[in-house]
């Protein structure tokens, strides 16, 4: 995630609007700074934060001030237990693994678009990308070119 945002950035990508003041309503102090951060976070990087460095001091300022908590509260906001656990699974992204039917193939470009094409998959399907991407990409590559190689006609 990148450090510097603009204010008007900041307004574009990391105001909460409609469904997103249901999700927040109920929480109180650093829970809920901590829980609408991470819910815009899952929206712009279709990924859940690993720690609070990943969130700019500007973006946490800039949610406080929405959901009316000081932004130091965020420091209190727990990266581990219960809370966090809740959140990962019950709010936005799934995992992907979770999410596809056993034995779904689906059909990538190749080359280095095979990555993005993976995290725009994601987004967009709204689950959480594999932690090993590379490596799933790297089989399904190796797979695809054994699967073609076996089903070309033998002369």
């Amino acid at each position: 995630m990148r450090r510097e945002w603009s204010p008007d950035e900041l307004v574009e990508s990391w105001t909460l609007v409609g469904q997103d003041w249901l999700l927040v309503g109920n929480k109180s102090g650093a829970t809920r700074l901590g829980f609408a951060l991470l819910l815009k976070f899952i929206e712009r990087e279709a990924r859940f934060p690993q720690d609070a460095d990943e969130l700019p001091a500007s973006v946490v300022a800039y949610v406080a001030e929405q959901v009316q908590v000081a932004a130091l509260a965020f420091g209190a906001y727990p990266w581990s237990g219960r809370s966090i656990k809740y959140y990962r699974g019950r709010s936005g992204p799934r995992s992907a693994s979770a999410s596809a039917p056993a034995g779904t193939r689906t059909s990538w470009p190749g080359g280095w678009q095979l990555r993005e094409a993976l995290l725009v998959r994601c987004r967009t399907e709204r689950i959480e990308p594999p932690g090993r991407a590379d490596r799933i990409i790297a089989s399904a590559r190796r797979r695809s070119s054994s699967d073609s190689a076996s089903a070309r006609p033998r002369g």
